[in-house]
């Protein structure tokens, strides 16, 4: 989890809206940020803090769903809410089959929108320590060398020491050294945990 407290970013080009919530979510002590539009809210996300955004669907320039795709794109953390006064069932479908946690009709209940984003805030939680945990574990990875790679791709592989020293012409102490080494710089506990990691998508160590 960040050191930094999370934060509500209320998105609507109702200053109504943005009054209300902003009003409701501080009246728990969570930080909060307004913006009447998607570029101005894109300009000042803080990406490396537990965050949810209360969304409106229509924005002026680009769309609160349109917003959800580049949030998609970026990997973002932040977790979603939509509330909409022009919300239809296609609209909803959508947005919730890409992530959203909820897509709320204004008037929408206080309590409820509360619940929903304690719930974003905690899923953000998540999300951002396991961005942070393969970032960490990407660094480890970068720093094997050539051979290590090698013997790392052939454990992955389900190959024994034996059968990795007979393809890398090498012994199979070297081979269990470089196996030792893999753990250390991984930091992990287990070949199990080695393989597991190493095979994570977007890791590229055994590339």
């Amino acid at each position: 989890m960040s050191d930094k407290p999370p934060i509500i970013y209320v998105v609507d080009d109702d200053p109504a809206v943005r009054d209300s919530v902003a009003f409701l979510v501080s009246s728990l002590g969570y930080a909060h940020d307004t913006c009447t539009s998607a570029q101005e809210f894109l300009a000042r996300l803080d990406d490396d803090r537990p965050a949810c955004v209360v969304l409106d669907v229509r924005l002026p320039g680009m769309s609160g769903l349109e917003l959800q795709g580049e949030l998609i794109r970026r990997g973002s953390p932040v977790g979603i809410i939509f509330v909409s006064g022009h919300g239809d069932i296609p609209k909803a479908v959508r947005a919730i089959r890409l992530g959203a946690l909820d897509f709320l009709e204004k008037p929408f209940d206080d309590q409820l929108l509360l619940d929903r984003i304690g719930e974003a805030l905690k899923a953000s939680g998540r999300a951002l320590t396991e961005r942070r945990r393969k970032g960490d574990l990407e660094r480890r990875l970068g720093r094997l060398t050539e051979r290590e790679r090698q013997v790392l791709a052939l454990v992955v592989a389900g190959k024994t020491s034996k059968a990795i020293a007979q393809d890398l012409d090498i012994s199979v102490k070297t081979v269990e050294n470089h196996r030792h080494n893999l753990m250390t710089k991984a930091g992990a506990t287990s070949i199990a945990q080695l393989i597991a990691w190493a095979s994570e998508p977007g890791e590229g160590a055994t590339g």
